[in-house]
């Protein structure tokens, strides 16, 4: 059974501009122009957004009815929530290190980037069962979380894969495997 996967990057947020962990924030108001004027996407047979404020508003900039899906929640940043990277740089650099090193670490209490990527990898494994094409609206880190997946890659490739505010990604599956389609 082929299944196709679409994913978008929801849209910029003060967070993401000022180099701060995210919260559950809105998105800037030049966004929702931005997502209105991007290009329409195909039909798809399921629908599905991050519960994060962001992305719900992306998915309705963009005109799509979307069912929430927890899965699909970003990194969970802990303490760290709210604050600037550059911040906790400064007051904690080997935690910041840590977490930027090691996939299993969570210096902010949150969760660590191996059990985000089993997380997405076990929501994308159970659309390559079901088949057709799904949309789904989420965030950069879950989105790179899945291109490693697809990959195969080696968690410390996470940093290596630039996800901007309305990217959009395409996956294909065979029912076997995943495919990275550029």
């Amino acid at each position: 059974m082929n299944t196709r996967l679409t994913w978008i990057c929801h849209g910029a947020t003060a967070a993401s501009r000022k180099a701060r962990f995210p919260l559950d924030e809105p998105l800037e108001d030049k966004t929702l122009d931005k997502a209105g004027n991007m290009a329409a996407l195909p039909q798809a047979e399921r629908i599905v957004t991050s519960p994060a404020l962001r992305a719900r508003q992306t998915a309705t900039a963009l005109g799509l009815e979307a069912e929430i899906e927890q899965r699909l929640a970003d990194c969970d940043n802990g303490r760290w929530a709210g604050r600037p990277i550059a911040a906790i740089g400064t007051e904690e650099p080997e935690n910041l290190m840590a977490w930027m090193s090691d996939p299993e670490a969570t210096p902010h209490g949150g969760e660590n980037f191996l059990n985000l990527r089993r997380r997405v990898s076990g929501w994308m494994d159970e659309q390559s069962l079901l088949g057709g094409h799904v949309i789904a609206i989420s965030h950069a880190a879950v989105i790179r979380a899945a291109v490693a997946h697809v990959l195969k890659a080696p968690l410390a490739s996470f940093w290596l894969v630039d996800i901007e505010p309305l990217a959009v990604v395409r996956m294909t599956s065979n029912g076997q495997r995943w495919s990275l389609r550029l």
